[in-house]
């Protein structure tokens, strides 16, 4: 769970970098915000996110939803996600380290989260053998969770 701090902290940086680009954090993209800070680790489509919001601000179309979270995902703010489900999930983004990763049911669709990294090595391999800087990178393995899971 995230605190008080550390939420308007990642909102003033947000804030910032809106800023920067001649762009204000308008009460729509504020509740945007909110809902995705609030709902960090769910992997939010944009029709979750859309309720959400509109449960908060009943007179916000999804088409501005779809806009603002355009707009946050050209400014790095969030990062786009494609679990093969048919639709995108967004979830904030984090600067300061890799992307974590994903195991993905494909039985019941549950998305869970990793943090292992385990591709250091393979990083610093590609970057030394292709003259390659790697700046991120994404991992999903897709399987069955233990719910799902059947027994051999």
């Amino acid at each position: 769970m995230i605190t008080d701090e550390e939420k308007k902290e990642k909102i003033r940086l947000i804030e910032e970098k809106l800023r920067e680009n001649d762009l204000k954090l308008t009460p729509q993209r504020r509740a945007t915000l909110d809902v995705l800070i609030e709902n960090q680790s769910k992997h939010l489509s944009t029709e979750d996110v859309y309720e959400l919001v509109k449960s908060k601000f009943p007179n916000i179309g999804l088409a501005t939803i779809y806009r603002t979270l355009q707009l946050f995902d050209n400014f790095n703010i969030v990062k786009k996600l494609n679990f093969n489900d048919g639709c995108y999930r967004y979830e904030l983004s984090e600067d300061e380290r890799h992307q974590h990763h994903h195991l993905i049911c494909i039985d019941c669709g549950k998305v869970y989260e990793f943090d292992d990294d385990l591709l250091d090595q393979l990083e610093h391999r590609i970057e030394r053998d292709n003259n390659f800087q790697v700046k991120d990178h994404m991992v999903k393995f897709f399987g069955y969770c233990r719910d799902c899971k059947k027994e051999d």
